[in-house]
C-alpha cells in the first residue's frame, strides 16, 4: 500500500498544477494524494475566497457562503466558514465506528474529516469538511470514489482573502447575519444546503 501511495505522489508531483485523474478506488489513496499536493488553482471567486471548480462540475449559484456545484445528477453544497478560519478554530471530530466511512484528516498542516453514512437505498450521505470549508451530498454508491474525489480537489484549493475577511469581520459583515454559520458546530446542521435538496427528491 505504501509502495502505492508513493508513486502515486510521484505522479502527482511531477505532473504540476495540472489536475489527474486518479485510480479513486481507494477513498483514503485519493484524499491523501489530492490533499498533499499544494494546488494552487482557482476559477471561482467568493467573498474573502476562492478555490477550483474540477472539469465535469458546474457551478450552480451562491447563496451568502453556500456555493451550489452540480456534476452528473448529483448536487454538491459548499460551504467556506471564513470566521472559523478568521479564528483558527480547532475541530473536534471523534472517528464513527459504525458510519460506511470515518476518517479524521490532518494533511498539510490542515485539518477536517470526512463521513459517510447510508441513508436509504443506494444513497450516500457524504459530509466532507477540510481547509475551513465543507462540501456536503446526497450520492448514489456508484457515484462515491467520483465524489469524493472531486470534493477533494475543491477543498484543497480553497484559499482566502485574509484582508477582505478581516474587513468583513469589522464591519460586522458576519454578525448581522440572521443565521449564525458555524461548521465546526455540528455535521447534522446543514444550514441552506443538502436539506434543500431533501426536500427537492420528496
Amino acid at each position: 500500500m505504501k509502495k502505492i501511495i508513493t508513486i502515486l505522489l510521484i505522479i502527482f508531483i511531477t505532473t504540476g498544477c495540472t489536475v489527474v485523474r486518479i485510480d479513486t478506488k481507494n477513498i483514503d489513496t485519493t484524499i491523501n494524494v489530492v490533499l498533499s499536493k499544494n494546488n494552487k488553482l482557482y476559477n471561482r471567486i467568493g467573498k474573502g475566497y476562492k478555490y477550483y471548480v474540477p472539469k465535469g462540475v458546474s457551478y450552480i449559484d451562491t447563496d451568502e457562503f453556500n456555493d451550489k456545484l452540480y456534476s452528473n445528477g448529483i448536487y454538491y453544497y459548499l460551504y467556506v466558514d471564513a470566521v472559523s478560519y478568521f479564528y483558527k478554530r480547532e475541530i473536534n471530530y471523534k472517528e464513527n465506528k459504525n458510519a460506511y466511512y470515518s476518517r479524521k484528516i490532518n494533511i498539510r498542516d490542515k485539518k477536517g474529516y470526512l463521513e459517510i453514512n447510508k441513508v436509504k437505498d443506494d444513497k450516500y450521505y457524504v459530509y466532507f469538511l477540510y481547509n475551513y470549508a465543507k462540501i456536503e451530498a446526497l450520492v448514489p454508491k456508484s457515484e462515491l470514489d467520483t465524489v469524493i474525489l472531486n470534493a477533494s480537489y475543491i477543498l484543497s484549493t480553497v484559499k482566502f482573502n485574509n484582508n477582505v475577511v478581516k474587513l468583513m469581520l469589522n464591519d460586522d459583515y458576519f454578525i448581522n447575519k440572521e443565521e449564525n454559520y458555524d461548521v465546526f458546530e455540528s455535521k447534522k446542521t446543514n444550514n441552506n444546503s443538502l436539506g434543500y435538496e431533501a426536500k427537492e427528491q420528496k
